[in-house]
């Protein structure tokens, strides 16, 4: 057993961390993408934390109702998510609007 998760490094790493990950960092770009505002993105995760765990569980026999490992998954999708967000948000700025803002960083964009 790992301290991540109940099912241990490997299953925590592939379906959390890879899968949900994936699905989370495409949700926050698409989120990004339709202008939608960052609150959105922490609503989604959560569900789609909801969904991860109920994969932990129905897969490997992992805790369904467990907080801690939900709360674990909830901010790995999270971070996932918001740098994909980031990472849009900060493409749509500095394409849409080139004459007011250069790109500083991949996440960071600031006024000419």
């Amino acid at each position: 057993m790992s301290w991540l998760s109940d099912d241990g490094l490997v299953v925590f790493l592939v379906l959390t961390v890879a899968i949900g990950g994936g699905a989370a960092f495409l949700a926050g770009r698409g989120l990004a993408r339709s202008w939608r505002p960052f609150w959105r993105v922490c609503f989604y995760m959560a569900l789609l934390a909801a969904a991860v765990r109920f994969f932990h569980y129905a897969l490997f026999d992992g805790a369904l109702l467990s907080a801690y490992y939900w709360l674990v998954t909830y901010l790995v999708l999270l971070g996932s998510a918001a740098l994909g967000y980031r990472l849009m948000r900060t493409t749509q700025m500095v394409t849409q609007y080139r004459w007011l803002y250069e790109r500083t960083s991949p996440l960071t964009w600031k006024s000419r």
